[in-house]
């Protein structure tokens, strides 16, 4: 039997793709998945390869990974995911210790790769076309019994000048609803009570199978589903945002009050410059209808600060535009010049330190709103969901945060479980965290 051990990188899309792994190995009696590195015979490393932070760490992890196998850990190390499919040749040439690589759209050949490489064989193997075909009936590891996501398609068709995920993934490929409520059930039978709609953009969901769009038909069939508490939804471009989404919202009580709306920037020029529409008066305009109907709503969004001929002007109107809206949740990345994109080869680039600068002061800018909200919910009662323990607190959210990258919640509470939703009251506030007791 192969111990196998996943290190993954990168976004929740990525997550999803390692528990299809895990499970494509659980079916064979000959794999089993461990949690601890030292104990793998087979190290495989899921890499991001979006932005130049995230391929420096997808490369820092697989020379991470070959020490391992140089020190006699484990035997082999396999190299998959978003860094392969961009960098395939690259990889191959330049860290031949690499024992297989294999892209995006052949990752469920990981089971007969293994058994290939633990014959002294080295595979690799990236697809010229890199999207995968997920459905419902696939074999999944779910890395908790609570909340998981659900990815209704897979690439995209909106051709932003600073991203290469058409290139890393490919053109939208969406699943059919009936496949995506079937995957739906068979999480829920495996314990799941959060489900997070996922994808590049979750507004494009149906356009190239449907001819439009069918987020909101989709979303009401699965709040139809039994023992189903929350619908999370993320990644949602704002030009595609519609009333009948924000009235569904609204209405429907199993749809957290959250949305993710990444705008990368509010002024007209620079998002044009990104092959975005529209310009802050539109978002403004969307922001306040969304903030009518649902006067609780939490929206998060992310920016990109540097991008080629972004002045101080830009940049300046850019900083009022968050002082002003004061987003619940917000993450900056600073502009990364990637090949193969329309912006790499674009005059004006701007200089690292004047990206970090512009980075640093949103981020203080953000910090102070966050905690002005998060004090705002002292004395608030919150039902939320625990997720882990320590020795002094259980951990928990609520329906305004997601996994990983928003807030988290102290919980004083006593003979509590994993999984369990619980009414408490918010005691404390911190920047990015809060305490709570239970109710």
């Amino acid at each position: 039997m192969y111990k196998i051990y996943f290190k993954t990188l990168g976004c929740p899309k990525n997550e999803v793709d390692s528990e299809y792994m895990s499970g494509f190995l659980g079916k064979k009696d000959k794999f089993k998945i461990t949690n601890k590195t030292k104990e793998a015979d087979v190290i495989v490393v899921n890499t991001c390869g979006f932005i130049n932070d995230a391929k420096e760490e997808s490369i820092e992890t697989i020379f991470d990974a070959l020490y391992y196998k140089k020190e006699g850990y484990c035997s082999a190390v396999v190299v998959t995911g978003c860094l392969t499919q961009r960098y395939f040749e690259e990889l191959k040439s330049e860290i031949p210790e690499i024992d297989a690589i294999l892209g995006t759209g052949n990752f469920d050949r990981l089971g007969e790769v293994i058994d290939e490489i633990m014959n002294g064989k080295n595979i690799y193997e990236v697809t010229d076309d890199p999207s995968f075909d997920y459905k419902a009936n696939l074999p999944r590891d779910y890395s908790n019994n609570y909340s998981s996501y659900l990815k209704i398609s897979e690439g995209c068709n909106n051709n932003c000048t600073y991203c290469t995920i058409p290139e890393i993934r490919g053109r939208l490929n969406s699943r059919s609803i009936d496949d995506l409520v079937k995957e739906a059930e068979d999480m829920i039978q495996n314990g799941i009570k959060e489900i997070i709609i996922i994808a590049q953009d979750i507004t494009q969901y149906g356009v190239d199978i449907y001819g439009e769009t069918k987020l909101v038909e989709l979303l009401k069939r699965l709040a139809k589903l039994e023992d189903l508490k929350w619908i999370r939804l993320l990644y949602a471009y704002p030009e595609r945002i519609t009333d009948d989404l924000i009235d569904l919202m609204q209405e429907e009580e199993k749809i957290c009050n959250y949305l993710d709306i990444p705008i990368q920037h509010s002024v007209r020029k620079i998002r044009k410059k990104m092959g975005r529409k529209g310009n802050s008066k539109d978002l403004v305009n969307l922001i306040e209808k969304i903030r009518t109907k649902i006067p609780d709503i939490v929206l998060r969004t992310s920016l990109i600060v540097g991008f080629p001929q972004e002045t101080e002007k830009d940049f300046e109107e850019l900083v009022d535009f968050v002082k002003n809206i004061k987003f619940s949740r917000l993450g900056v990345f600073k502009y990364s010049k990637e090949e193969g994109t329309p912006a790499f080869h674009m005059e004006g680039q701007v200089d690292e330190e004047t990206k970090e600068f512009r980075f640093d002061k949103i981020m203080r800018i953000q910090q102070q709103i966050s905690l002005e909200n998060n004090k705002n919910l002292i004395g608030e009662e919150l039902e939320v969901l625990v997720t882990d323990s320590d020795d002094d607190y259980y951990l928990a959210r609520s329906q305004y945060d997601t996994p990983e990258i928003d807030n988290q919640i102290y919980l004083d509470g006593s003979s509590l479980n994993i999984g369990d939703f619980v009414k408490c009251k918010i005691t404390e506030a911190r920047d990015y965290d809060l305490f709570a007791s239970e109710i």
